[in-house]
């Protein structure tokens, strides 16, 4: 288990925990993630804690996934205003699907549970003799999120979310009495809610139990990853496509390619210091990033949709060949590229402003004359040049104006 220790730590992975990690992941363990159905699909923000679940389910831990069908119904507090109530049916939705997407990565080893098997049965003065009693109002109004929210002008918190910490402590109580659970993880942002049901189980029940928490992933911006803050990158193919999901990692910037490499992939510390290195030599390949695409959408959407995105990716914004595209990749490349049906003999101009990439006929002759048009990666120089049978290979070419692209489709 030391292993286990030196490489989550290596990997930057253990924000904090409520012991020594080495004390905690010395013994085996049942480890339980929450997450609440507030969507019909995770995102990128979700999959760092998932990871960390695969990564301890390969040294052999027991994992229990929680959807949170009675915490849901209320919701966390979030940094500004209050989260909009669900329905039941919208949960219920969300739920099947969160349990697709974790299944999906974790496969048959995680146990699934569902928090509103318990809490709809509590009875609000039982909950309140019993375990209200082990939270005071001083504690938890000095919860970051709560002490924010209350010092912040035109703001409240509603007794609904104050008592959301109460809810997901008494979870972590039910988990350990049903199934054994010692140990939670979550991200930083969850700290003191994990700590809640480990000081719980100590007094309820005098056991010991633990929590570690993952730093809380943020983009180039500083903002977390998530839905509140408006950038959510989602698990679900149908709400973010394989490509778009490829994209989003390969557009990540040099300084945080490397971290984002120890934590959502499973290469080898060693292997990633190695290729940052590379990548410090040549930055231009970006090859830490094509890395961290590809490795990180074959967890999420498997290996062959992990290639076809990237060979799109590689038509679309390198030198591949239009002509080497099989058939689901050139599905792909249209269903995710700006494309425009064409006729042989249309002007290249024409071209130009229908699909998008001049704001008018004039506007595309000034484009060519400054050579700022390819068609097919090749320059094009001539004003009144028409498209032609040649320039197409299985009926597709491709226009680009500087970064932005056009493929054309032939009729």
């Amino acid at each position: 288990m030391t292993d286990l220790t030196q490489e989550l730590q290596a990997r930057g992975l253990i924000e904090q925990s409520s012991a020594e990690p080495a004390k905690i992941l010395s013994e085996r363990r049942t480890v339980y993630l929450g997450i609440d159905p507030t969507a019909d699909s995770m995102h990128a923000g979700n999959l760092l804690g998932i990871l960390l679940m695969k990564r301890l389910a390969d040294e052999g831990h027991k994992l229990v996934l929680l959807i949170g069908g009675g915490t849901g119904m209320i919701g966390d507090p979030k940094e500004k205003g209050e989260r909009p109530l669900q329905d039941v049916r919208a949960i219920a939705h969300n739920k099947k699907a969160i349990r697709k997407q974790i299944q999906r990565i974790l496969g048959r080893r995680v146990k699934v549970v569902d928090n509103a098997d318990w809490l709809l049965k509590l009875k609000l003065l039982d909950f309140l003799r019993d375990i209200g009693k082990h939270f005071t109002v001083n504690e938890l109004v000095k919860r970051d999120i709560i002490k924010r929210r209350l010092a912040t002008e035109n703001e409240s918190i509603s007794y609904t979310e104050f008592a959301y910490g109460l809810l997901q402590g008494y979870d972590y109580l039910v988990l350990n009495q049903r199934y054994g659970v010692d140990l939670q993880i979550g991200a930083s942002d969850q700290w003191t809610n994990i700590l809640s049901g480990v000081e719980l189980i100590r007094r309820k029940l005098g056991r010991e139990a633990y929590a570690l928490v993952t730093p809380l992933v943020t983009d180039a911006s500083g903002k977390k990853f998530g839905k509140s803050e408006g950038n959510a990158v989602w698990l679900d193919p149908e709400k973010t496509s394989p490509y778009a999901f490829y994209q989003f990692w390969l557009n990540q910037p040099d300084d945080l390619v490397g971290t984002y490499l120890k934590f959502f992939t499973f290469l080898s510390p060693i292997e990633i210091d190695l290729l940052v290195e590379m990548h410090l030599r040549n930055p231009g390949k970006r090859d830490a990033q094509k890395t961290l695409a590809r490795e990180v959408t074959a967890l999420v959407h498997g290996k062959e949709a992990a290639r076809r995105a990237e060979t799109v990716s590689e038509t679309l914004f390198g030198d591949r060949e239009l002509g080497t595209l099989a058939y689901d990749e050139r599905a792909t490349l249209l269903a995710e590229a700006p494309s425009l049906n064409v006729v042989v003999g249309l002007p290249i101009v024409d071209a130009l402003t229908e699909g998008g990439l001049a704001s008018s006929k004039g506007d595309a002759r000034r484009l060519i004359e400054g050579k700022g048009v390819t068609l097919n990666n090749m320059p094009v120089t001539i004003p009144d040049e028409v498209l032609a049978g040649m320039h197409f290979t299985n009926g597709l070419a491709l226009l680009r104006k500087g970064k932005r692209l056009c493929v054309l489709t032939l009729q």
